[in-house]
């Protein structure tokens, strides 16, 4: 076949990606200029849609000249071509499995599901830098570099089997297994915009949190890898990713239904935030038409965090906070009490969380089972 060795490819297109972060003050982070700044996020987004071309043109070319592979073969490769919207569904339906816990706290226990029929919130959180960053141009350009590129230049350092070799390719298996670090290694950049952005944060913490995101950022990409290769489209990674990013971590301790009651200069803000309505009364007496118009999100970890944004005020988290947390801004005092709900949601929160982990287990290889799969691994 002429291309055996997929390494240099895999640390070139990495370092391709995330490098030009720092080649340009337009990209590069500072403590005045974070990587949330919508300035920074048009160039990086500019960057890493530049990167991902060039790349796409070199893994083209490598599979045209080296495996002698047809334009459509190519693209069926780099899973861009045939296009199934079953096989985009089936994954994120797993994905969202796994998630059926916090699911159920954001869409029955805060009462979420209004805001997910109307479509309004996600429409104005896509049409800023952050939400287009986060849920569109992070997604596709991460999957089509580490995900759509990457695993079928793996692929190419395999000679094809026979057509009477049982399947699976179990000798592919550590290969793919090793793919996806160079995901979570894009990733480790953010210790050094971590410490730039919160320079007053020990060393240790901040080492911790990069750590613990070079850890996810794998997991998701071991899964990521086999959903590409079991299905063989881009579309069912993007998708998966941008759930997960839209989702975050879910919660693995505390109970659920934590609101907050607000109280600005001894009047009341908020009512009842913690039963059931946590977003539309925080965003209607607090945000909204109460006291303190200038919290403009909804919800109390929103709230709360918004207001540790504007001068280093205290914050109490929804888990573990105190009955009452003060905090100071210029000129007022808010006030806030946090009310939980019965144990008996966060029994349901959990339940739903550890089956919604073990449906997701048993129902991976058939959500994942596609006639465009790359590699047949064998059915369960």
């Amino acid at each position: 076949m002429g291309f055996h060795e997929p390494m240099p490819q895999f640390i070139g297109f990495t370092a391709f990606y995330v490098l030009p972060f720092y080649l340009s003050p337009l990209t590069r982070p500072s403590p005045i200029l974070p990587r949330d700044s919508p300035t920074v996020i048009r160039a990086r987004v500019t960057s890493v849609t530049l990167s991902c071309t060039i790349c796409s043109l070199v893994t083209i070319y490598i599979f045209r000249t080296y495996a002698h592979a047809s334009l459509l073969e190519t693209l069926k490769l780099l899973g861009w071509y045939p296009i199934s919207l079953l096989d985009v569904f089936k994954p994120i339906l797993l994905t969202a499995l796994l998630f059926a816990g916090p699911l159920f706290e954001r869409g029955v226990v805060e009462s979420g599901w209004r805001e997910w029929i109307r479509g309004r919130k996600l429409l104005e959180c896509l049409r800023s830098w952050e939400g287009f960053r986060n849920y569109i141009a992070g997604p596709l350009t991460e999957e089509l570099l580490f995900r759509s590129l990457l695993l079928p230049l793996a692929l190419l350092s395999f000679p094809p089997l026979p057509p009477s070799t049982p399947s699976p390719r179990t000798e592919i298996l550590p290969t793919i297994l090793l793919t996806p670090l160079s995901f979570g290694i894009a990733h480790i950049h953010h210790f050094y915009e971590f410490t730039l952005t919160h320079p007053r944060t020990p060393l240790l913490p901040a080492l911790a949190v990069t750590i613990f995101q070079f850890t996810y950022t794998t997991l998701f990409g071991w899964f990521a890898a086999f959903v590409f290769l079991r299905t063989g489209s881009l579309g069912a990674v993007v998708g998966s990713h941008a759930f997960c990013n839209w989702m975050g971590l879910p919660r693995v301790w505390g109970r659920v239904g934590a609101g907050v009651v607000g109280r600005v200069g001894g009047q009341t803000a908020g009512k009842r935030a913690g039963e059931g309505r946590v977003k539309e009364e925080v965003k209607g007496s607090v945000a909204g038409e109460g006291n303190m118009p200038e919290l403009k999100e909804m919800g109390q970890e929103t709230v709360m965090g918004e207001m540790s944004g504007k001068g280093g005020d205290d914050v109490a988290r929804d888990t573990g906070s105190p009955p009452h947390t003060h905090i100071n801004r210029p000129g007022k005092v808010f006030q806030a009490e946090y009310r939980g709900l019965g144990i008996g949601w966060t029994v349901a929160y959990y339940i739903l969380l550890v089956g919604g982990a073990v449906t997701f287990w048993k129902a991976f290889w058939v959500l994942t089972k596609s006639e465009n799969a790359l590699v047949e691994w064998g059915d369960r």
